[in-house]
């Protein structure tokens, strides 16, 4: 089993990750697909809306544009197997393409600080509006006396009548008047009490901002601490140093989703030879297909299979290149010249058929010294020749598991 990458590598391999992941959803939506869908349903509706006269012809329309829409749906299944198939053929000449080696300065980390998130707690709260003294009573006139008979009483009444409004006036505005430095003070109490309220939830959200700034800042501190150890004992070559360094490389190569790789690296630095153990998925990650048929008779799409033997030959140049791969990015990578030989063994974990256990199973073991490998024209070789010409022990027939003959690895010198 390969072992967990350390913090920087995960750190790269999952930026490399998130990148892959988007280029392949900006690609997973065929327009032309989508069209042809379109296209039947419009189809479709309007032979469902049409006049009798007009019904035949516009469902052979609508027939006939399903049909394309389907057709349209097996070419862009045999298009995405073509760019898997495309991706397995090339996965050696991809990593030609890219300089593997790793600055690793540009790993140095700097704390991201979000935004304070209590912004409307920075400001005082506005003091309320003063109550205003309730305005003095008026005494109003008495209403005009009318008629020809009891003047003198009606007016008598009508002044009567103005007194009492005015007196009973007078005591409500009394009474106002007297509540006001109460109300006054009730009104500034409660405004100082949420003022108080306010100054206390800032300091809370403060301190835990900047508790919490203070943890991102030791965060990033120890990264870069780490980061510099690193760098430090990468120029003397430790152990943890080189293995580290090659973890972060391989991180890095970044295979499909669908067809992960892992390694295991281990240095020995008396010898300066890395051991390397790559780990790749059996032969069913390899689409046995060679496209999508749509029959138009049964409105089914149907896989049409590749020859075993072409199968067969695609998985081994999968192995022979990503043992080829593998060796490459870690020379590349290393311009200090730290590691000068590797011993890699590459396989797969499977169920064995005989015990029904997990087992595993050596396809590649070979050992390169650096300079007889850096001779090597990558864009121009065949992988299983390479591997012959470095005297690898090489599975005869790794899609039927066939493990490579052990002790048969010409070791670097």
């Amino acid at each position: 089993m390969a072992r967990r990458r350390g913090f920087f590598a995960e750190l790269q391999h999952q930026a490399k990750v998130a990148d892959q992941r988007a280029q392949v959803a900006a690609r997973e939506h065929s327009k032309q697909v989508e069209a042809a869908r379109k296209a039947a349903e419009r189809a479709s509706l309007a032979a469902a809306r049409a006049s009798e006269q007009d019904r035949k012809r516009l469902e052979r329309e609508a027939a006939q544009a399903h049909a394309e829409a389907r057709q349209a749906e097996a070419d862009e299944m045999t298009a995405e197997l073509n760019e898997r198939l495309m991706v397995l053929d090339q996965l050696l000449s991809a990593t030609l393409e890219t300089d593997d080696f790793v600055d690793l300065e540009s790993l140095r980390a700097s704390a991201e600080h979000p935004p304070f998130p209590r912004t409307d707690l920075r400001f005082p709260i506005p003091p309320p509006a003063p109550i205003p003294d309730p305005p003095m009573p008026v005494k109003r006139e008495p209403e005009p006396v009318t008629g020809m008979f009891g003047r003198k009483q009606k007016a008598a009444e009508a002044l009567a009548a103005v007194e009492q409004q005015y007196a009973t006036d007078y005591w409500q505005w009394k009474a106002a008047t007297d509540e006001l430095p109460a109300r006054r003070s009730a009104q500034q109490a409660a405004h100082s009490a949420a003022e108080r309220a306010r100054q206390a939830a800032l300091a809370e959200a403060v301190a835990s901002y900047d508790a919490e700034s203070a943890e991102r800042e030791r965060l990033v501190k120890e990264q870069n601490e780490s980061l510099d150890q690193l760098i430090a004992g990468l120029a003397y070559g430790t152990v943890d140093a080189v293995q580290e360094y090659v973890g972060i490389v391989l991180a890095n190569s970044v295979y499909p989703e669908w067809f992960p790789v892992s390694h295991e690296a281990s240095f020995e630095p008396t010898t300066s030879e890395l051991s390397l153990r790559v780990l790749i998925p059996g032969p069913e990650a390899v689409p046995a297909l060679k496209a999508y048929r749509y029959t138009k008779a049964s409105d089914e799409i149907t896989p049409v299979s590749a020859t075993q033997k072409d199968t067969k030959d695609r998985y081994a140049r999968v192995v022979h290149s990503v043992a080829l791969r593998s060796l490459h990015e870690v020379f590349e990578a290393d311009r200090r010249g730290l590691i000068s030989s590797i011993s890699l063994e590459l396989g797969t974990e499977t169920i064995s058929p005989a015990t029904g256990q997990p087992t595993y199973v050596p396809f590649v073991a070979v050992a390169a010294r650096r300079e007889e490998f850096e001779a090597l024209d990558l864009a121009a070789v065949v992988p299983a020749a390479t591997l012959e010409h470095l005297g690898a022990s090489v599975s005869k027939n790794p899609h039927g598991l066939v493990p490579a003959l052990a002790g048969g690895v010409r070791r670097a010198r």
